[in-house]
């Protein structure tokens, strides 16, 4: 039986707008979309999954593969383990959150709705303000947490291993904001349910930003908490106290797969083809198209 690559397509467009109604069917696709192998493209069914995992779906470009979806788990869980290994100088801590930002930036930016060109002044904005705002939050709340005398030296070093989160989080939302400002001054292209161009809301471009703020909250929740509960357990048993070497790679291993499961479940929260009720958008939007509903690329 022949099969065309139109047919394929069209078949495949028509499974993923089912898919894309629930959440369950989101987490589904997206477990998809991050899975490290599309990072190899194979067959023409496979093709089309993994077009969806490596081409923008407003620029139709290639998107770099470090910045990819598919990619942010092996490539930024190095990262993570050095955000959260023990006894962190203001040094280290400087540059685990610098380079942590730095991929971030360069994720946000290269899934974000591109509808509306952004200029080079807006990215190097969010970059420095990101960076800025996590490194901050980071070193302020490490130099807190050593002038509390109170605490024992074991407690200390535990409460530090908790600090990453809330620099992570408050700087995650910076840098999506920032590095997504122009949508917000530029508005980004609605689409009716032919897919044609409505127009540009803003409205829609706040829509989108707020929630992909809120994924970037949710995702290091478990990055950045379970992996200290989990470690602080197993340092206890003997094993692990008399052979030392082996706590690097455990603590690898648990940064690896918490990142790996949190990571589809945040981006499933919402359909990155999000839909939007027309009279919630401007007025010349509604004028210019009979749907009710119209669509939009939220971005990853």
């Amino acid at each position: 039986v022949k099969c065309e690559a139109s047919d394929v397509s069209a078949a495949f467009n028509m499974c993923y707008c089912l898919f894309q109604g629930t959440f369950l069917g989101r987490l589904r696709h997206f477990i998809d979309i991050i899975d490290p192998s599309t990072l190899f493209v194979s067959e023409l069914w496979e093709a089309q999954r993994i077009k969806q995992a490596i081409i923008h779906p407003d620029t139709g470009e290639k998107i770099f593969m470090p910045f990819r979806m598919s990619g942010y788990v092996p490539f930024g869980t190095p990262i993570v383990i050095g955000l959260l290994l023990p006894n962190q100088t203001v040094v280290s801590t400087i540059i685990w959150q610098w380079l942590n930002q730095s991929h971030n930036a360069c994720v946000n930016y290269a899934n974000r709705n591109a509808t509306k060109p952004t200029p080079t002044s807006k990215f190097l904005q969010g970059y420095v303000g990101a960076v800025t705002s996590a490194v901050s939050i980071a070193v302020g709340l490490n130099v807190l947490i050593q002038k509390a005398n109170k605490l024992s030296p074991a407690t200390r070093m535990i409460i530090q291993r908790f600090v990453p989160f809330p620099a992570v989080a408050s700087a995650n939302i910076c840098n999506v904001a920032l590095m997504r400002h122009n949508e917000l001054s530029e508005g980004i292209d609605v689409l009716d349910n032919n897919g044609n161009v409505v127009g540009s809301s803003k409205i829609a471009a706040r829509h989108a930003i707020m929630e992909t703020a809120f994924t970037r909250v949710v995702l290091p929740m478990p990055i950045f908490v379970l992996p200290p509960i989990i470690m602080s357990y197993l340092e206890r048993f003997r094993f692990l106290q008399s052979h030392r070497r082996l706590l690097l790679p455990i603590h690898s291993l648990v940064c690896l797969v918490t990142f790996g499961l949190s990571l589809p479940v945040a981006i499933s929260l919402f359909p990155q083809m999000s839909q939007i009720e027309v009279s919630c958008l401007e007025p010349e939007i509604a004028m210019a198209t009979d749907c009710k509903a119209v669509t939009y690329n939220k971005g990853l």
